[in-house]
């Protein structure tokens, strides 16, 4: 099974479902990119996963171009800056998803605030790809 997860900078959610698939099941064939990415894994991402027990800190973000020419079985847009850009990924495209997720680094106050956002949507992003991954196995 191989799968694409797109996200506009490919340093927060997507390396998160990224990270958290790959945990599930390591036979999964899961890359993460991005239509803008950015230089690095959001360090508030990485935290966040590294409480979770998940190391995304060697990441690197990627652009969506370098899997155009790949054939997916799933490709899931979890932002929908990503989702406006997934119907022209013109790869070859079994299933196309949108599982959307509030973007963490919009989030402001005091570093524990912003930290529970990351939080939040980390573990919204666990559930929600746990729910992917179980329905894959039906």
């Amino acid at each position: 099974m191989k799968i694409l997860i797109l996200c506009t900078g490919n340093s927060c959610r997507s390396q998160m479902a990224e990270g958290f698939l790959r945990s599930f099941d390591p036979g999964l064939e899961v890359y993460s990119a991005g239509t803008k990415p950015a230089l690095r894994p959001n360090p508030n991402a990485v935290a966040a996963m590294k409480e979770a027990g998940i190391d995304i800190s060697e990441n690197k973000p990627k652009n969506v171009d370098l899997f155009v020419a790949e054939p997916f079985d799933y490709v899931i847009t979890v932002c929908d800056g990503a989702k406006e850009i997934c119907p022209v990924f013109i790869g070859n495209v079994r299933h196309r998803l949108h599982i959307g997720f509030d973007d963490p680094a919009d989030a402001v106050g005091t570093a524990d605030e912003v930290m529970a956002v990351y939080r939040r949507v980390r573990d919204e992003i666990r559930a929600r790809f746990m729910q992917f991954y179980n329905d894959l196995k039906i």
